[in-house]
């Protein structure tokens, strides 16, 4: 369907000569064409067989949700209606450009159609940018859902406090896009600042968005301890891992066949508390050692030592894959930036700067001046965005 050209008079040269619009096929290379604005740019003839291997699967999937729900095929469904719709509006626009391109050929009409083409070219280059990521590979684990493992680095209480920022900020996210979210995991000194925190997010897809947050986070800001108003650096580490286990009693048989006998060491202990009432009499708190990588879980959060022990199982899961994956990417000489092997403090990948109310992706040198929209939540979503799509 042809979009509603803007200048009326080019408007009624085509419909008086009658021209039919109709979905073309890229080619790799630009066209050059007649008039002194450059060609558009395409998708790689491999991308286009991928978007119209997609089209397919996509009225399979269809045929199939139609008889019943289920939720790994209907996140897949949704994902690829809207790639073709993205893809389809793409081949709309190449195929009003080169008829455009014609127009300039008429001397009445030549300036129009060229101001005309120049609005359409960025809405161009922009989907062309963003189909070439939505139309890669999927990333494996890409349709689970994730947990957020967060940890202070240097500086201190200030990094703990800052943990818990980011913490609030995931949160506030989860709330945004209406997922289900939750704390499984919340670990404090004897002080009471935050050392670790693991956020569980249920829903499916969220992997896909959140793997892009992995990697040391930076702050820069005043602490309020601070008497002569100078600025520290702090940072705290944030690992993104894809869900793979519902983390409940029922879920914890499935999960323990899945290592081998003498795998995994079980430890079982008393939770650590603050003394008195807090402290916990039976032994519900569970620790797991990983034999071969030497990986070790701890879980003390629930009462009953088997919701503890399964937590632990799920986390653990999910750290193994994560590895595995980083791992596979290593040995393909691909490692992604959206990915970090370690939380090196050197690794920064966020930095937050609240004396000029700004938050910076490293990655792709990109400033957002709205840090509190982005640490409530609100505006976390287009930063990601910035970096997925770059």
């Amino acid at each position: 369907m042809m979009r509603f050209i803007t200048f009326p008079r080019i408007r009624s040269v085509l419909l008086s000569r009658n021209f039919t619009i109709q979905s073309v096929r890229f080619n790799t290379t630009k066209t050059t064409i007649s008039t002194s604005i450059e060609s558009l740019p395409s998708l790689p003839a491999s991308l286009v067989e991928r978007a119209e291997s997609i089209r397919k699967e996509h009225k399979e999937l269809s045929e199939k949700l139609s008889n019943d729900y289920i939720p790994d095929l209907q996140v897949k469904y949704d994902n690829y209606t809207n790639i073709l719709g993205l893809y389809d509006k793409l081949n709309t626009y190449r195929s009003e450009y080169q008829e455009l391109v014609n127009i300039t050929d008429d001397p009445d009409l030549r300036k129009e159609a060229q101001e005309e083409l120049e609005t359409i070219a960025p809405e161009v280059e922009k989907l062309v940018s963003q189909l070439s990521v939505k139309l890669r590979p999927p990333v494996k684990y890409a349709e689970k859902g994730c947990m957020i493992e967060l940890r202070p680095g240097v500086g201190g209480n200030e990094a703990s406090l800052f943990t818990g920022d980011l913490l609030n900020m995931y949160m506030g996210f989860a709330s945004e896009m209406n997922w289900k979210s939750k704390i499984i995991s919340e670990g404090r000194n004897a002080s009471g600042f935050l050392n670790e925190a693991i956020l569980c997010i249920d829903t499916l897809g969220s992997y896909d968005i959140m793997r892009h947050e992995s990697g040391v986070h930076r702050v820069q800001r005043i602490p309020e301890t601070e008497t002569k108003g100078r600025v520290h650096t702090s940072t705290a580490a944030v690992v993104v891992l894809p869900k793979l286990s519902e983390g409940n009693e029922s879920s914890l048989k499935e999960d323990e066949r899945v290592f081998a006998p003498g795998e995994v060491r079980i430890d079982t202990m008393r939770a650590s508390g603050k003394g008195g009432q807090h402290v916990n009499t039976t032994d519900s708190a569970v620790r797991l050692v990983h034999i071969p990588t030497g990986m070790i879980v701890y879980q003390q959060d629930e009462r009953s030592q088997p919701m503890n022990k399964a937590k632990a199982f799920a986390v653990l899961r999910s750290r193994l894959a994560q590895k595995e994956q980083e791992e596979e990417m290593i040995r393909q000489k691909n490692l992604r930036l959206d990915q970090v092997s370690s939380t090196d403090r050197s690794d920064k990948i966020k930095t937050y700067n609240f004396k000029e109310n700004r938050v910076t992706d490293h990655r792709v040198n990109y400033s957002m001046h709205d840090l509190q929209g982005v640490l409530s939540g609100r505006k976390l979503g287009q930063l990601i965005d910035v970096y997925r799509f770059k």
